[in-house]
């Protein structure tokens, strides 16, 4: 091997080597937290958070997609937290969630419409059942640049043996009244009560204005988090986010898709039928305009097709009359015998033509000659009045 060259390559070694130590005695490690937003689980359960709270605090926690688990789920010992829309629910979802909170079960709700004086409901069917009525508050009408200048007013909730209350970020918009006294608590803000709780039978029953202060991020907020496990203490606790009736359709591909199935097939079979065609293609009509006369035989062959010879040949006696009444006044209060004869005198025509043309019409359908006759004699006496 060259000499020199191997020289360089030692030199060059050493360098890097000397570099190398250099940057490694300089450099000083550090952590690096990379936020990358929420997880999917989150995105898709805004009610994560509380999970895992109340899973630290010893509460079992499980999901539930419709209110056929409350057909398994026992009511002692368990509290069903309703946080979904129920616009949909039937009087009788709602009398089997007032019977599970009576046998014993806690239930919490969200009030989702606001009480209608004038008719006496509010239309949450569970909402009116337990006789507690949503409102907006009296700040509600305050201009916003007020409300924004103002500290926040949390609803605060005073505990037996403890001094100072607990606060919640409970929206100050809706208030609940009580008109019949039944709660047995509440919470309130300085003008609103946001939070309800009354006995219903052996369980309980919580009504509160919005959940959206055990979602995240207000879970950690303030006392929102201690509210949610003071509330379920003791119980297992099943969300139930979405509580809507499942629509026909869901319901027959669900319990029947061979039906479904075989009626989709006969309704293509059916209309496959009806739109078969039905003799030869007919060929298309020439570019060029009809004459004046092409349509109004075409017109006459529909009408002699849809109404029949008779319709036409009346329509033609009754121009004829009308003539002859323009040019004899008091046509039409003689008999027929007199109108017969001042119509011979007017169109001088036979008399045998007039007898012939407004005649009673024979029953049966005439032939072609004698229907093309009986209109030569119609319009002979027409063009003559």
């Amino acid at each position: 091997m060259n000499r020199p060259l191997l020289c360089a390559g030692l030199l060059l070694a050493c360098l890097l080597g000397a570099g190398a130590f250099y940057a490694w005695h300089k450099a000083i490690p550090y952590d690096e937290v990379v936020d990358r937003g929420p997880s999917p689980q989150a995105r898709e359960n805004p009610y994560l958070a509380a999970e895992y709270f109340l899973r630290q605090q010893g509460l079992s926690v499980e999901h539930a997609k419709s209110l056929e688990r409350l057909a398994n789920l026992q009511p002692k010992g368990n509290s069903l937290l309703l946080l979904g829309d129920r616009g949909n629910m039937t009087p009788r979802q709602v009398d089997e969630l007032l019977d599970w909170a009576k046998s014993g079960g806690h239930l919490l709700v969200v009030a989702e419409a606001l009480w209608d004086e004038e008719t006496g409901k509010s239309g949450d069917l569970l909402l009116d059942r337990l006789d507690i009525h949503q409102t907006l508050s009296e700040t509600f009408d305050e201009p916003a640049s007020a409300r924004k200048k103002k500290t926040p007013d949390l609803t605060k909730l005073y505990v037996d043996n403890e001094t100072a209350p607990a606060y919640f970020s409970f929206d100050t918009d809706f208030n609940l009244t009580d008109p019949k006294h039944l709660a047995q608590f509440s919470a309130n803000s300085a003008k609103s009560s946001h939070l309800m709780q009354r006995n219903l039978g052996h369980g309980t029953v919580t009504v509160v204005t919005d959940s959206e202060l055990w979602k995240t991020p207000g879970i950690g907020q303030h006392d929102n988090a201690w509210l949610l496990w003071y509330l379920n203490q003791g119980t297992g606790v099943t969300l139930l986010f979405n509580s809507d009736v499942d629509s026909l359709l869901t319901l027959l591909m669900r319990y029947f898709p061979q039906a479904l199935v075989a009626l989709l097939a006969f309704i293509a079979l059916a209309l496959w039928r009806t739109g078969m065609r039905q003799g030869p293609i007919q060929a298309p009509a020439p570019r060029a305009r009809r004459q004046l006369q092409e349509h109004l035989k075409a017109s006459a062959d529909f009408l002699l097709r849809r109404t029949g010879q008779g319709t036409l040949l009346h329509a033609l006696q009754r121009d004829i009359q009308h003539a002859a009444r323009r040019r004899h006044p008091g046509f039409e209060h003689l008999d027929t015998a007199e109108q017969w004869q001042v119509l011979e005198r007017l169109t001088r025509q036979p008399s045998h033509i007039i007898s012939q043309a407004l005649g009673p019409l024979p029953a049966k359908r005439l032939t072609s000659a004698d229907f093309s006759r009986q209109v030569a004699c119609l319009q002979t006496l027409r063009n003559a009045l």
